[in-house]
C-alpha cells in the first residue's frame, strides 16, 4: 500500500515541478508517525528565512502522508559549529535519514561522513556538502544567477540605463548555492559590457547588515544603477536600502520569496526576485527518503527543482 502511495505521489510531484543552538525538542516540527518508526530529520542552514519554513512545510506534509517520524532542526543563525551540532544530535536521537542543507560544504562534511558511518542515510536539499549522498534536490543556482542578471539587464534597458555600477550583496564565500548565484550573475553582466561590477559584500544573509552594506554602495557610488541580493535576507536588505534612498534610480534584483520581498516588489523598491521551489525540495526530499529507507529507487542523483521570476 505504501509503495503504491509513494509511486503515485512521486509521479505527481515530478509532473508538477517540471522535472541559540540546536536540538531543543520544542523547536522541532514533528509529524504523526501512524505507527511508523523510521525517523527523518531536516537540518537547514538556519530558521530565519521563510525559504526554510517552506522546505519544512513540504517535508512535514509528505512525512505525514507516508507515516514517517519527522523533525526539523537548525541553528538560529548561519553558524557552522551550530549546524554540526544539529547533525550530531540528530544521529544521537536515532535519525535513520537526514535531509541536509549544508551551510559550508567543507566544514560539515566530516560530521556527514560520521553520520553515514553510523548507518544514517543522507539526502541534500538546496545545498550539498562535499561528502557523497543519495541525492541532491536544489535549484540550478548558476543558471538562476544568469537569469537574475538577464532580468537586471532587461530592467536597466527598460529604464534607459546603459552604463554604471552594480553592487552585489552575498551571503558568504563558503556556501556553494549563493556563490553559484553570484558567479552566474557576474558572467552575464560582464559579457554584456557597459557596466562595472563592484566587489561583493558578504553579510551572511542578515537583512539589517545587508541593508547597511547596500546603503554603503549607494552612498559611495553616485553612478550606482543596480543592486543584487543572492538570498532572502540580502534581498530584503537591498530592497530596504533602495527604498530609503528615495529619488535614486537603482534597479534592485534578488532571490527568494517572502512577505517582505513581495512588499518591496509591490512598492517598486525591488523590480524582481528569482523564486525557488522550497516546498518541492522538502516534499520530494521526503518522498526520496522513504524510497531510500525502503529499498525503492530514488531516481536521478541530481534533481533541479526549478526557478521562476517574480515581478509586481
Amino acid at each position: 500500500m505504501k509503495k503504491r502511495l509513494f509511486s503515485a505521489i512521486l509521479t505527481l510531484t515530478v509532473l508538477a515541478t517540471g522535472f541559540v543552538g540546536c536540538s531543543s525538542k520544542d523547536s522541532s516540527s514533528t509529524s504523526s508517525t501512524k505507527g511508523g518508526k523510521q525517523k527523518v530529520y531536516l537540518i537547514t542552514m538556519d530558521k530565519m528565512d521563510q525559504h526554510w519554513v517552506s522546505v519544512d512545510k513540504g517535508a512535514k506534509d509528505m512525512s505525514t502522508a507516508l507515516g514517517l517520524t519527522y523533525k526539523w532542526d537548525a541553528p538560529d543563525v548561519k553558524d557552522n559549529a551550530k549546524q554540526i551540532e544539529c547533525v550530531n544530535n540528530a544521529v544521537a536521537d536515532g535519525a535513520d535519514l537526514i535531509l541536509l542543507a549544508a551551510n559550508d560544504p567543507v566544514a560539515i562534511s566530516e560530521s556527514v561522513k560520521n553520520a553515514k558511518d553510523k548507518g544514517v542515510k543522507i539526502i541534500y536539499v538546496d545545498s550539498s556538502a562535499n561528502e557523497p549522498a543519495i541525492a541532491t534536490l536544489s535549484t540550478d543556482n548558476y543558471n538562476a544567477g544568469k537569469l537574475a542578471a538577464q532580468t537586471m539587464l532587461d530592467e536597466l534597458k527598460a529604464a534607459g540605463i546603459t552604463s554604471g555600477k552594480i553592487g552585489i550583496i552575498g551571503v558568504n564565500t563558503a556556501t556553494n548555492s549563493t556563490m553559484n548565484r553570484e558567479n552566474g550573475f557576474r558572467e552575464v553582466i560582464t559579457a554584456a559590457g557597459g557596466f562595472t561590477l563592484l566587489t561583493t559584500e558578504y553579510k551572511d544573509g542578515n537583512a539589517a547588515a545587508s541593508q547597511e552594506a547596500a546603503a554603503g554602495f549607494i552612498t559611495a557610488n553616485s553612478d550606482l544603477v543596480g543592486l543584487y541580493g543572492t538570498n532572502e535576507g540580502s534581498t530584503v536588505g537591498v530592497g530596504n536600502a533602495i527604498k530609503a534612498a528615495s529619488g535614486k534610480k537603482i534597479i534592485g534584483i534578488g532571490f527568494d520569496k517572502s512577505s517582505a520581498i513581495e512588499g518591496l516588489i509591490n512598492d517598486g523598491s525591488l523590480k524582481a526576485a528569482m523564486v525557488q521551489n522550497p516546498y518541492t525540495m522538502g516534499y520530494l526530499g521526503v518522498a526520496q527518503s522513504y524510497a531510500a529507507l525502503n529499498g525503492l529507487s530514488t531516481g536521478p542523483a541530481i534533481i533541479d527543482t526549478g526557478v521562476a521570476v517574480l515581478r509586481k
